[in-house]
C-alpha cells in the first residue's frame, strides 16, 4: 500500500503553509497527498464555537480550503480530504503511522484552536512513529531553491543516526539537493577516558580528526546508497543544537533525530526543540527505528 503524505490543517497562515508544503514533496516523491483536521468539541469551549455545527462548518471550510488550493497549483497530484471528530493528539499519531510523513504548521493562531496549538503539536511529535515535518507561516518554494542544502544532525553511535540521515537523503535524492551532515562535539569530562580511549584518539590524531573519521565511517553506507547526493561533512565543536542552528539559516530543510523513550515517556529531545522553535526553515523531527 502506498503511503500518502499527510498534512493537518486548521486554517491559520502557519497550516497553509504546511499544506503547501506537504503538495510540493507529495509531487517530487510521487505520492498521494492527504490533508486532515482533527478537533473535539467541548460544550463549554465558548471561545472557540458558541455551538458544535458552527465549530464543524469550520472544520469543513479549512479542509475543502486547502483541497481546493493544493488541486489548484498541482492539477495531476491525487488529493484526499477529511475532517475526524476525535480526540487530536491520537487522530493525528494514528494518521501518522499511516503515512509516509505527518506535515503540520508550527502554531495555529486561527479560529480553529486545536492540533496546531504547541502542547498537542509537541505531544504528537513525540508520540509519532512516522517522520513529522514542521513548518513556518513564511516558508515559501523559492526557499527550496538550490544551493540550499538539507541539514541533518548526526549523533551518539551509527545506528541512532540511522533513520535521520536515510530521511534526509532521500529527501535530498527527490529534490535534487545536496546533503550536509553536521557533527558537534564537545570535550568529555576527564574520567570519561579510559587507556582503550586515549589510544583510540592517539592514532587519530586527536578529538576532531576521531570525530571526523567517525562521521565518514558514519557516511559511508548512505553516500553508497544515494550516490548522486553531494555530501558535505561540517564537524564542529559546540552545543548541537546552537551548531545546528547556525548551519539551518541557510538550509532548505533541517533534520534531526527525535530522543528514544524514556521510563517517563517520549520525549522531543533538547535539540529538536530548539531547532522547533528557532528555526527559519522547515524541521523533520525524525523518530527512532
Amino acid at each position: 500500500m502506498t503511503r500518502p503524505i499527510t498534512v493537518g490543517v486548521d486554517g491559520s497562515p502557519e497550516s497553509t503553509a504546511a499544506a503547501a508544503w506537504a503538495g510540493r514533496e507529495a509531487v517530487r516523491r510521487g505520492l498521494p497527498l492527504r490533508i486532515v483536521h482533527a478537533w473535539q468539541w467541548q460544550s463549554y469551549d465558548m471561545g472557540v464555537a458558541t455551538d458544535r455545527e458552527t465549530r464543524a462548518g469550520w472544520a469543513r471550510e479549512a479542509v475543502d480550503g486547502a483541497r481546493r488550493t493544493i488541486t489548484e497549483r498541482h492539477p495531476k497530484l491525487a488529493v484526499t480530504a477529511e475532517v475526524l471528530e476525535d480526540a487530536p493528539v491520537e487522530t493525528l499519531v494514528a494518521e501518522a503511522a499511516a503515512a509516509e510523513l505527518l506535515v503540520l504548521g508550527s502554531r495555529g493562531h486561527g479560529a480553529l484552536v486545536g492540533f496546531l496549538l504547541g502542547s498537542v503539536g509537541r505531544q504528537v511529535i513525540a508520540e509519532s512513529a512516522r517522520p513529522v515535518v514542521v513548518v513556518r507561516s513564511g516558508d515559501r518554494a523559492p526557499g527550496e531553491a538550490a544551493g540550499r542544502d538539507i541539514v541533518v544532525g548526526r549523533h551518539g553511535d551509527p545506528d541512532d543516526s540511522a533513520p535521520a540521515l536515510g530521511f534526509a537523503f532521500a529527501t535530498a535524492a527527490a529534490r535534487g539537493a545536496a546533503v550536509r551532515v553536521v557533527r558537534a562535539w564537545s570535550l568529555p569530562p576527564v574520567f570519561a577516558y579510559s587507556p582503550g580511549s586515549l589510544r583510540m584518539l592517539d592514532e587519530a590524531g586527536g578529538l576532531e580528526p576521531y570525530e571526523r573519521k567517525a562521521l565518514d565511517e558514519a557516511l559511508r553506507p548512505w553516500r553508497e546508497r544515494h550516490p548522486g547526493v553531494p555530501v558535505t561533512e561540517h564537524v564542529e565543536m559546540g552545543s548541537a543544537g546552537q551548531v545546528l542552528l547556525s548551519a539551518a539559516g541557510h538550509a532548505q530543510l533541517v533534520v534531526v533525530g527525535r530522543h528514544t523513550s524514556r521510563p517517563l515517556g517520549p520525549r522531543i529531545g533538547s535539540v529538536a526543540d530548539a531547532l522547533l522553535h528557532h528555526a527559519p526553515c522547515p524541521v523533520a523531527v525524525v523518530p527512532p527505528a
